[in-house]
């Protein structure tokens, strides 16, 4: 059952095998994966396994080769029949079948009777050129059997070119092959989780940076919200100000002038009164004390004052044994020309 499956697998490999070989897309990819491999880290890399070749027929046992050494038996090229054919463009999408079912044509036997290996050399616009190699059964068998005995089993049989050069080819049963990584699986394997590495890595990266990014947006944000509250309260320290200094203003312009104030005393006072102390506050209240020959009648002389008002005296009158007079002190409010409310100047 096994045999038979791997055999149908053989048979549907075969054509897309044949296709890639040679082609401008394997050319391709080996240039690639040259270059590759000269930008991938040497301990990423899986060396591929080496290739020793016994040419048939063999003097002496084999010794057992150390690792993953491929074992090739490379066959004469009398060994083997060997013919180049010209097949219908149809026949490339089968080879081997179409190449099977005519071997009895081609050679002295049919598909049964022998191993055999139909390899697209070239192709035209009419037909397709085809190298046909084959072994029979039989002998290819009893030759195995042979190197069995001294110690071989090939991974691969070649045939020899004829100037010292192996076709590339494989005459060895599919049952028969070992299986064996193929060069460069190592390379092929590590390079999706080397890609989904570096995906992963340019995806940190740019998350990264974008939160750096966020980062100075924020921090530039929460600077120019302190720079503006500092300029709101600068602002606000400014408007107070400035509001103090206007009340400030209309207050002493709604106040007379002390020179006036003076003046109008002088005439509202009696000749026989003068004043020792005068003081002047911000509330507009004006207080003075001195002697006067009629202290008890200043409350009547004041009341002419147009700038006083509520005038009214301060403690008790007393009489003042040197001079003679009275000692009084009075408290007035000034008369105020505009209304004295602080207001608050909004721009």
């Amino acid at each position: 059952m096994n045999e038979h499956l791997a055999a149908r697998l053989q048979v549907l490999i075969e054509p897309v095998a044949r296709r890639w070989h040679g082609s401008v897309l394997q050319q391709g990819w080996r240039l690639w994966l040259k270059e590759l491999r000269g930008c991938v880290p040497a301990w990423l890399l899986v060396q591929d396994a080496a290739e020793q070749v016994y040419r048939w027929p063999l003097t002496a046992p084999v010794q057992t080769l150390a690792g993953d050494a491929r074992q090739v038996l490379l066959l004469g090229r009398d060994a083997v029949l060997r013919q180049t054919l010209q097949l219908p463009l149809a026949a490339a999408r089968n080879l081997s079948t179409v190449v099977g079912y005519e071997l009895d044509r081609f050679t002295p036997f049919d598909a049964a009777q022998v191993y055999f290996v139909a390899r697209q050399e070239r192709r035209t616009a009419t037909h397709v050129e085809v190298t046909l190699v084959a072994i029979l059964r039989e002998r290819l068998d009893r030759i195995l059997e042979e190197c069995a005995a001294l110690g071989l089993r090939p991974h691969a049989v070649d045939v020899d070119d004829g100037a010292g050069q192996v076709m590339g080819i494989d005459l060895l049963p599919a049952p028969l092959r070992p299986r064996q990584r193929p060069a460069g699986k190592g390379l092929q394997r590590s390079l999706p989780w080397l890609c989904g590495a570096l995906l992963i890595a340019a995806m940190l990266l740019w998350l990264n940076d974008r939160q750096r990014v966020l980062d100075a947006m924020h921090h530039s944000v929460r600077e120019q919200k302190a720079e503006v509250a500092q300029v709101q309260a600068l602002r606000q320290q400014l408007l107070n100000t400035r509001g103090a200094a206007q009340y400030l203003i209309r207050r002493k312009m709604a106040q007379p002038p002390l020179a006036a104030l003076l003046n109008e005393l002088t005439a509202c006072l009696p000749s026989d009164t003068w004043i020792d102390q005068l003081e002047v506050n911000d509330g507009a209240d004006v207080s003075f004390s001195g002697q006067s020959a009629k202290a008890s009648a200043l409350i009547t002389r004041i009341k002419a004052c147009r700038s006083l008002e509520n005038a009214q005296f301060e403690g008790v009158i007393q009489p003042d044994a040197q001079t003679g007079k009275d000692q009084f002190s009075l408290r007035a409010h000034l008369h105020q020309e505009a209304a004295d409310a602080p207001s608050t100047d909004t721009p």
